[in-house]
């Protein structure tokens, strides 16, 4: 019995130490499941597991819901529209809270978010809501709303 306690103990601590992605990072915070799954559906998990630096600004699964079912349904089977929106919420680098700044950041989609700094962070509108949940591969930060490319 001692030695399965032990065993158990072990492997505890070997998980709570094993590092994970931001894909990994975000299923695991529970509030992110329409992201995974429209991660899944443009075919972009793989790309976020990888190498990186990654900064991800993830709206919740309550910022989908923002969205009418009809449109957020019509987004998740158009690939080509819903990675443009996805990869707009990707920042290459990691970039930590008390480093972001007030103006124009380019994303993995090849345009620019709005980053504002006066009474509290937002990003072409959407709050941050959370910020520095560290991935072995980067950073997230939570928004309160889904951001569109311009």
């Amino acid at each position: 019995m001692k030695q399965y306690l032990i065993a158990a103990v072990i492997g505890a601590s070997a998980f709570a130490t094993q590092a994970k992605d931001i894909v990994d990072t975000a299923v695991a915070a529970g509030n992110f499941t329409t992201l995974a799954t429209a991660l899944q559906a443009a075919g972009l998990v793989d790309t976020l597991k990888g190498k990186g630096p990654f900064t991800v600004f993830a709206p919740t699964d309550a910022a989908f819901a923002k969205i009418p079912k009809a449109d957020l349904d019509a987004l998740l089977k158009d690939k080509a529209k819903l990675t443009a929106v996805l990869t707009y919420h990707v920042v290459p680098g990691k970039v930590m809270a008390k480093d972001v700044k007030a103006g124009m950041v380019k994303t993995v989609q090849g345009g620019s978010l709005t980053v504002a700094t006066m009474g509290g962070v937002t990003v072409d509108g959407a709050k941050v809501t959370a910020t520095d949940i560290v991935a072995d591969n980067g950073v997230i930060h939570v928004i309160d709303s889904v951001v569109l490319p311009k």
